[in-house]
């Protein structure tokens, strides 16, 4: 069998969950690495660096380095344009656009889906609220393009065999956008690089791109009635603003290395957060620190996450009903009572449900079956 396997994009600054299961799939497959750029390969830093990786015409337009979402209209043109006729089994590994690869019918293709593309679903208004491209006649462009872009993403699920989610609410989300299942494989967490802390100290943590769906903001309202001290890990393009809104009680630190994220994620008393993940690596990996979780009861939270409420004995957190500032002052002053009551220990075994060679087992598992199934 010959491998490929086609991300969305590989640049230093894309080191989230999705790049954690390219890394694992390439600790046990031997494939060839595709992607719509790469600044990776040239990157010392990086476990990919003077590795061969084959990418498109985007690699070469200005300022792609810094994001070639500003290309959103031309990423399935672009994905298309990848040559893998050569290759028996195509590995996609998709939040965009890397699952519309095309493909023959002596070709089998798995797609470990992340989530339907944000943008053309789930997020589209709040990305015409957020950008000046979604304002006015350049609005009804943007729209338009939209549009195409969603069916596009359902026409591109049927070039894929089998689909793999990153947790059940992924698989639900699969299912209504282009009503096809999914197996459920959770991505692989690295808990062995964050250290178990049972002593804690006096403040709270929020580690997020800074971004409008990430709900910073509402952390920080709510931190500003209640004065506890939060700090505040990562940069994007909302900082500057929720920066202004905070109070002297709320410290932003901006983009962090891993060492700095580790330590502080050890020391925090909880660690707060306000989006809907799909799964939602970061909070696993505060538990794997052996620090409990306030987090928004949605999404992957509900499925990495136990509240000490339901689970008084191996209770790893407290979810809170609806994104407001009113749920979470609620939410942290339960927490403060509750504080004491937590096993941290419970914690750390929590977490290492989601180890990478739980996720490398699964996943390796489902793909023999699906060679066994598929008629090649």
């Amino acid at each position: 069998m010959k491998y490929a396997l086609v991300h969305e994009w590989l640049t230093p600054k894309a080191t989230g969950g999705s790049e954690l299961v390219v890394q694992e799939i390439l600790k046990h497959i031997d494939a060839d690495l595709y992607a719509l750029i790469d600044f990776e390969s040239t990157n010392p830093q990086s476990y990919l660096y003077q590795r061969c990786i084959g990418t498109t015409f985007l690699q070469n337009l200005p300022f792609a380095r810094n994001g070639v979402q500003k290309y959103l209209p031309l990423l399935p043109l672009a994905i298309e344009q990848l040559e893998l006729g050569e290759y028996n089994v195509i590995l996609s590994s998709s939040h965009a656009v890397a699952k519309g690869v095309l493909t023959s019918p002596q070709q089998l293709h798995i797609c470990y889906c992340h989530t339907p593309m944000r943008y053309a679903w789930d997020l589209t208004f709040d990305y015409l609220r957020s950008s000046a491209m979604g304002q006015g006649f350049p609005g009804l462009i943007t729209r338009y393009l939209l549009h195409r872009l969603r069916q596009w993403d359902v026409i591109t699920a049927n070039r894929v065999d089998y689909f793999i989610a990153n947790s059940h609410h992924t698989a639900r989300r699969i299912w209504r956008c282009y009503r096809r299942r999914a197996e459920v494989i959770y991505p692989p967490v690295n808990i062995e690089r964050f250290p178990f802390q049972e002593e804690k100290e006096d403040f709270y943590l929020t580690v997020s791109r800074i971004v409008s769906y990430k709900q910073v903001s509402l952390i920080v309202q709510a931190f500003n009635q209640l004065g506890y001290p939060l700090v505040v890990i990562g940069d994007g393009s909302d900082l500057a603003g929720i920066r202004n809104l905070a109070h002297k009680n709320v410290e932003f630190m901006g983009f962090q290395p891993n060492e700095v994220v580790e330590q502080y994620m050890a020391k925090a008393k909880g660690f707060v957060y306000a989006a809907c993940e799909d799964f939602g690596i970061a909070l696993v990996e505060a538990q794997a620190c052996g620090t409990p979780v306030i987090a928004y009861g949605a999404g992957g939270a509900l499925e990495t996450v136990l509240d000490i409420r339901q689970h008084l004995d191996s209770g790893t957190g407290l979810l809170f009903p609806e994104q407001s500032s009113g749920a979470l002052i609620e939410a942290m002053e339960t927490f403060e009572t509750l504080a004491g009551k937590f096993n941290r220990e419970a914690s750390r075994l929590n977490a290492a449900k989601f180890a990478p060679n739980i996720f490398a087992d699964r996943y390796l598992t489902f793909l023999e079956k699906c060679y066994q199934d598929y008629q090649f």
